[in-house]
């Protein structure tokens, strides 16, 4: 077997043992006996992702090849990198995998045979190489794959680059070469940068086929009610989709074709900082042998894991595979959605808990994508910061904002779909003096809004985001629908609502040029 495919050649592999799709507790096996993690009370792997407990985004690149110049949006997010450079790299990556072992792991990322990407992980670590196994697509029975990887992703935290001759920012680098249709991933032991990459390469190269990649979380109801809950990491895509009345299709990231939506996952990467059996039970019962976790305390006796501690990072992980979940849909394939919901942690605290949108005004939020990032998501991230995040992410985006939304637009308009924005961050005040939204309350908004029941409620008009926010929802306090009413002084929530207006207006002028008057219109009033 060589690593690399056909697409590695005159390259021989030596002094080092290939351990290929091991099995679940081969690859536990084998991270306890090289002290990779400990296992829980819960029978879960516990681990630890060194210095970088998050995304690294600002070491991401992309190859600047013939074939994607044109079509890349190119800047902060999307680096390029020269062709010259990812080979020097590519190479000096052969050169340090020839005395070590490797775990190799043959998925798909993609459910349904007519959309699959055949992908092929390659890690120094056990525990990555179970990471893989439990994220992505696990083939059926006992059927190796015997097509060549569409995608590889290599990643060797070991491994790390040199600024000075490799051109990179530091010792980390994400690199993306879709020429080669490989991504290396050196200098970080964080696991989601595999996971992330593989999601960023279908943001590329679905839209070319006429099929919508969507950060999104998906269920579905014993009626075939499909809903999409959109947002970034520490949104509550995971746990709101987690639904014991519903059965979830994925917790993160998915397409729409014309024949309706898929998962592009075969597992869950959920946060699980605060986490508790009776506020998210699924997720807690999900958390057992087989399951990874990162940067969890773990007592060194007991071995029972301690959510509320956020010693290491606030962002701590979960990674099971889908079937953890009860009634979790083993096809990861649903119909059409008719309810999308935008979900933003608005650390201003002036946003509604939930309204209503227009479809112009979904498409303004949509390619807005405000929320916050929460403290731990991204290295330097201490504590949340107000963001715009185009199509609520940016961070996995390849393409120009303006592809992804005329799908979206497209999509709603010929399903009929309604679209809510939820705001699952502050109420009473900006983060440091009001709360968290209370998750009982915004469980109970978004199935009234799956179940229709909200669009029977009376609606009132925000003066400011022009927002409409209905006055009722069963189970919900009403002053708790109107953020005006909860703060302790109504003109400091003036103040700030306006701040968050201008910001939301200035982030906007950028796509004003290319888009029709109604969704330039339909953002806040800004006098």
């Amino acid at each position: 077997m060589s690593v690399g495919g056909s697409r590695v050649e005159n390259v021989v592999l030596k002094q080092f043992t290939i351990h290929s799709n091991l099995s679940v507790p081969q690859l536990i096996e084998a991270a306890l006996a090289r002290k990779e993690g400990v296992l829980t009370s819960a029978g879960a792997l516990q681990v630890s992702t060194g210095k970088y407990t998050g995304r690294s985004p600002k070491d991401k690149y992309i190859v600047r090849e013939p074939s994607v110049i044109s079509h890349i949006q190119w800047g902060t997010v999307n680096q390029p990198i020269s062709p010259e450079r990812f080979e020097g790299l590519y190479r000096k990556a052969l050169n340090y995998m020839e005395e070590r072992d490797l775990f190799v792991f043959d998925g798909y990322a993609g459910a349904g045979e007519e959309h699959r990407l055949a992908i092929r992980v390659v890690n120094e670590y056990a525990w990555h190489n179970l990471f893989a196994r439990q994220l992505f697509i696990r083939p059926s029975g006992e059927a190796p794959i015997t097509r060549q990887p569409d995608f590889e992703v290599i990643s060797l935290p070991g491994f790390k680059a040199d600024p000075l001759t490799d051109g990179t920012q530091s010792e980390t680098f994400i690199i993306i070469s879709f020429e080669k249709r490989v991504v290396l991933i050196g200098g970080t032991e964080y696991a989601g940068e595999m996971k992330k990459s593989i999601f960023s390469v279908l943001n590329y190269l679905l839209p070319l086929k006429g099929i919508l990649p969507m950060h999104c979380s998906a269920n579905v109801g014993e009626k075939g009610d499909v809903a999409l809950f959109f947002g970034l990491s520490g949104t509550g895509k995971t746990t709101l989709s987690a639904d014991p009345e519903r059965h979830l299709i994925g917790d993160d990231e998915h397409g729409w074709s014309d024949r309706g939506i898929f998962n592009f996952e075969g597992g869950c990467y959920a946060k699980c900082i605060g986490l508790s059996e009776e506020s998210e039970p699924q997720i807690w019962n999900a958390i057992r042998y087989g399951a990874v976790l990162e940067n969890v305390a773990v007592d060194p006796l007991s071995r029972k894991a301690d959510y509320r501690d956020n010693a290491i990072t606030e962002n701590t992980r979960a990674a099971y595979p889908l079937e953890y979940i009860p009634g979790a849909v083993a096809s990861g394939r649903a119909g059409h959605p008719k309810v999308i919901l935008f979900l933003t942690a608005d650390a201003f605290g002036v946003l509604p808990p939930i309204s209503r949108l227009t479809k112009a005004q979904a498409m303004y939020y949509f390619l807005s994508g405000y929320t916050s990032k929460l403290a731990g998501t991204e290295r330097g991230v201490t504590e949340p910061e107000a963001t715009f995040s185009a199509c609520f992410g940016a961070p996995f985006l390849p393409l120009y904002p303006s592809v992804y939304a005329e799908m979206l637009g497209r999509r709603i308009e010929e399903h009929d779909a309604k679209v809510y924005l939820v705001n699952t961050g502050w109420t009473g005040g900006a983060y440091g003096t009001g709360k968290r939204m209370k998750l009982a309350h915004t469980r109970k908004m978004i199935a009234a809004a799956i179940d229709g029941t909200l669009e029977d409620a009376p609606f009132g008009r925000d003066p400011i985001f022009g927002l409409d926010i209905p006055a009722e929802v069963p189970g919900v306090p009403a002053e708790v629908l109107n953020p005006r009413r909860t703060w302790s002084d109504p003109a400091d929530y003036d103040v700030c609502a306006t701040a968050l207006a201008k910001r939301f207006a200035d982030n906007f002028k950028r796509y004003e040029p290319e888009l029709p008057p109604e969704i330039v219109q339909a953002g806040p009033k800004v006098e």
